[in-house]
């Protein structure tokens, strides 16, 4: 062309130099992005050594994420990896199973069974099969259809329960293995914090703005791609389209019956991310740089713009590893102050009879979410009310309306204090919490817990993971049924075709 400028996709089609000869005539562009084999990872290679050129290597997000997803497939997980990434899967499932039949799941369930739909994948807990679209947004609806499911805490996304959603869909409409899902989660999780990162996480809920909407969708865009064995070209499609369903406000906080947030947080970016990559799949095409390009989805979304954090650390930091796996049933923010009373009541022998007054100390951010809340497992008065009652906050209490409105429990929250301390603003800790009692002889006692029982800093072992996924998937599917899923879940890998192990999850 007689310039240095960035060739733009319209003048490829128009010079009739396609997207796919300008790669291959680039140095084997796609295959020097790869991870190599020993897990390190490559940055993008210039296309050649003029500044200019460089320069559009190096702002090509969509093309190096695009290369990236494609390129993970072919590459084995540390060990390490490997397990966390089994541990989240069981978690969510066991969010997922026990969350149909939940309130949010019984609607989502109503509402799916009126849509139809080709059956290419299974609604769990149920005899529903329908469309990979719908199944993962009903299932996504199940995996938040209360606050048992996983939070990253820098992000505070919960990618879980729309990460691990898409994952089945995709893989029973594909017949994918086990080893496959994995490598997908694992990419899920990974591309869905970066991006909220990228857009500017710190600012975001200041705006008003939800950020667990885009990075679900970009998270689940980049495992149902994954799974659907897309191409370069189609994986930037894939995410291109994932940018165009890019929402969420905020205002789900309002939301007293958790249906809604259900949507919000699990089912809508599973629904977002399988319908870019099937709709790429088949052929359907689109911007072919929405990250950096022209009116690119960071540019346009972002709070405060961190393009370059979409791709740092990819292949090295993991986020499977770094979402904290709850070890109670309530809202992410009471799980730390949970842990803090609990502790103090077995180390002090606090009863209702011998406490005067209980304050609750947590980051600011998490008051107005957790202080007398409507809802039993996002209430934190209430769930302290009945950890001094009953030394335990089980689901079934966690959940429950009547036992929040028990005389009783009531007395007991009266005596309950929560309060934001700025102090606990701690970026490297953002979900901690200190728990002050003061008892009836006028003696005071408390504890600091920085990080709650499941977080990478605090984790739980496999036994661990296996004994709270019993407890959630047990009751629905059978003790036969549940022992034999955690046992095919922990050695998911093995599994070379992931609808047998989706049979198990279903009723009949």
């Amino acid at each position: 062309m007689g310039d240095n400028r960035e060739i733009m996709p319209a003048e490829m089609e128009r010079s009739g130099l396609t997207r796919r000869r300008l790669l291959q005539g680039a140095g084997g562009l796609i295959a020097a992005t790869a991870i190599p084999a020993n897990g390190a990872v490559l940055t993008a290679s210039p296309l050649s050594q003029t500044p200019a050129a460089s320069s559009a290597a190096a702002t090509d997000l969509t093309g190096r994420l695009a290369r990236y997803i494609v390129a993970v497939r072919g590459q084995p997980l540390p060990p390490a990896i490997m397990k966390d990434a089994k541990h989240q899967i069981l978690d969510t499932l066991g969010a997922m199973v026990s969350g149909s039949r939940l309130k949010p799941g019984e609607m989502a369930i109503h509402f799916i069974r009126s849509q139809g739909g080709v059956p290419e994948a299974s609604v769990l807990g149920t005899d529903v099969k329908t469309t990979a679209i719908n199944a993962a947004l009903t299932n996504g609806m199940f995996g938040h259809a209360d606050e048992t499911d996983g939070v990253e805490q820098i992000t505070k996304c919960h990618p879980g329960c729309s990460i691990v959603p898409t994952a089945l869909a995709m893989a029973e409409r594909e017949g994918r293995s086990g080893l496959e899902v994995i490598k997908a989660v694992a990419l899920g999780y990974d591309i869905c914090c970066r991006f909220v990162i990228a857009l500017g996480n710190e600012k975001w809920r200041s705006l008003g703005r939800g950020i667990e909407g885009p990075g679900a969708t970009m998270g689940s865009a980049a495992t149902a791609s994954s799974l659907a064995h897309l191409d370069e070209t189609q994986a930037r499609y894939a995410l291109s389209y994932a940018a165009q369903q890019v929402s969420g406000v905020w205002s789900w906080i309002q939301d007293v019956d958790h249906i809604e947030k259900s949507f919000d947080i699990g089912g809508m970016g599973a629904r977002n991310g399988v319908t870019s990559a099937i709709m790429a799949q088949m052929g359907l095409t689109g911007a072919f740089d929405v990250l950096s390009g022209l009116h690119n989805v960071i540019e346009a979304y972002a709070a405060q713009a961190h393009p370059e954090e979409l791709m740092a650390g990819l292949g090295s930091r993991y986020y499977v590893s770094e979402t904290a796996i709850k070890t109670f049933s309530v809202g992410y923010p009471i799980q730390a102050p949970l842990d803090a009373f609990l502790t103090l009541r077995r180390e002090h022998n606090l009863r209702p009879d011998n406490v005067e007054r209980i304050v609750v100390k947590l980051p600011t951010d998490a008051v107005p979410i957790v202080s007398h809340s409507s809802m039993p497992n996002v209430n934190c008065q209430y769930n302290i009310a009945v950890a001094l009652i009953e030394g335990a906050v089980s689901f079934e209490n966690s959940h429950s309306e009547a036992h929040m409105n028990d005389p009783q429990v009531r007395s007991v929250m009266q005596r309950v204090q929560v309060v934001g301390d700025q102090k606990l603003m701690d970026p490297a800790a953002p979900r901690s919490g200190f728990v002050e009692v003061t008892l009836r002889d006028g003696h005071t006692v408390s504890h600091f817990t920085r990080f709650a029982p499941g977080t990478k800093e605090n984790p739980l072992d496999t036994a661990g993971v296996n004994r709270k996924a019993e407890g959630l998937i047990g009751p629905v599917l059978g003790a036969k049924k549940t022992e034999a899923l955690i046992q095919r879940v922990n050695a998911l890998e093995e599994v070379s075709n992931m609808r047998e192990l989706i049979r198990s999850l279903l009723t009949t």
